[in-house]
């Protein structure tokens, strides 16, 4: 029996790009012989018709499957849920917006053959605004400094991962994951593939600063301990500076050096070192306690809305994948 790859499809309001996509990857995975593939879409709550033409793309060719959520739960979530749901050797993931290349496919599934775990797409160049550009390499640059471990840096979401990693990966809970991370820091060997990211051809980008911000507190926080060990080494520097403070205010009190009213410029002192040293601290603890709370009540499973099962030729013939 031949060996399965699963290709996952992250689509949101994607109506423009879905069917140019879908042409392209099955032009290329035809022509892989020795393989049987499945292609799976996550549709994170598209507003426009993505879903209706993915739901036609599943009647045309029984290797689709699709998953709609019954809300945006985002774009990390969306891409775990196609890692749940695949039942391939390997899976790959990529966008269907045609920035990556699906003609990589056959040169990942070469370097998989060869006993990488993971292969990663590597962004030299990419077609889209300086100042997004700019906040990308910055991130990317700020969390392998983060991180305790190696992080390969300008590495996105285009990758092929082994069976065995997925099967560890979706045992994870987290209900605000950094896949990138968490891959690369499961070990295994891993290399990466330069290319050129081109420019969208249709349709705008759903991935805008903020959404950047907000995916680099999450690869942070979720990733690092080491904001909790700066601020602790910033209360120590706090905590160094008021003691100095506190030996110059009582030298120039016991030398008549310096006059001031009694008690006041103490107080003051230790007012303004409190308040900065609670506020770090609430504000990293803070942010810890809303992830755990978040892990406990979040069920991904709980948002799907529609799914597209596979025919029932495709359950008989992975059964044993499963």
């Amino acid at each position: 029996m031949k060996k399965i790859i699963s290709i996952i499809v992250p689509v949101l309001n994607e109506e423009e790009n879905i069917l140019t996509f879908f042409a392209e990857v099955t032009n290329i995975i035809n022509s892989i012989k020795k393989y049987d593939f499945e292609i799976i879409f996550t549709d994170n709550h598209s507003q426009d018709n993505s879903f209706d033409i993915i739901k036609s793309l599943h009647k045309a060719d029984a290797r689709v499957t699709a998953y709609r959520f019954s809300k945006n739960i985002g774009y990390q979530h969306s891409i775990l849920t196609g890692y749940k749901k695949a039942s391939g050797d390997a899976v790959i993931q990529i966008d269907c917006d045609l920035q990556d290349p699906p003609s990589l496919i056959p040169k990942f599934i070469k370097l998989w053959e060869q006993g990488n775990f993971v292969v990663y797409g590597v962004r030299v160049s990419r077609k889209e605004g300086k100042s997004i550009n700019f906040f990308r390499k910055v991130f990317y640059r700020l969390i392998n400094w983060l991180s305790e471990e190696v992080l390969p840096v300008d590495a996105g979401d285009f990758r092929l991962v082994d069976r065995k990693i997925v099967n560890r990966l979706i045992k994870r809970k987290n209900a605000q994951p950094y896949l990138r991370g968490e891959l690369s820091t499961m070990g295994f060997k891993q290399i990466g593939v330069d290319y050129n990211r081109v420019a969208r051809k249709e349709g705008e980008s759903k991935f805008n600063v903020l959404s950047l911000i907000s995916l680099a507190v999450d690869g942070i926080v979720s990733h690092s301990i080491k904001p909790l060990r700066l601020s602790l080494l910033f209360s120590a520097i706090i905590a160094f500076i008021s003691i100095v403070g506190v030996v110059v205010y009582s030298v120039g009190k016991l030398t008549y050096v310096a006059e001031w009213p009694p008690g006041y410029a103490t107080i003051v002192v230790l007012l303004f070192i409190g308040i900065a040293v609670n506020a770090l601290f609430l504000g990293v603890l803070g942010e810890y306690v809303g992830r755990i709370y978040k892990q406990v009540k979040f069920i991904d499973e709980l948002y799907i809305e529609e799914s597209l099962k596979k025919p029932i030729i495709m359950e008989a013939k992975y059964t044993s994948y499963k």
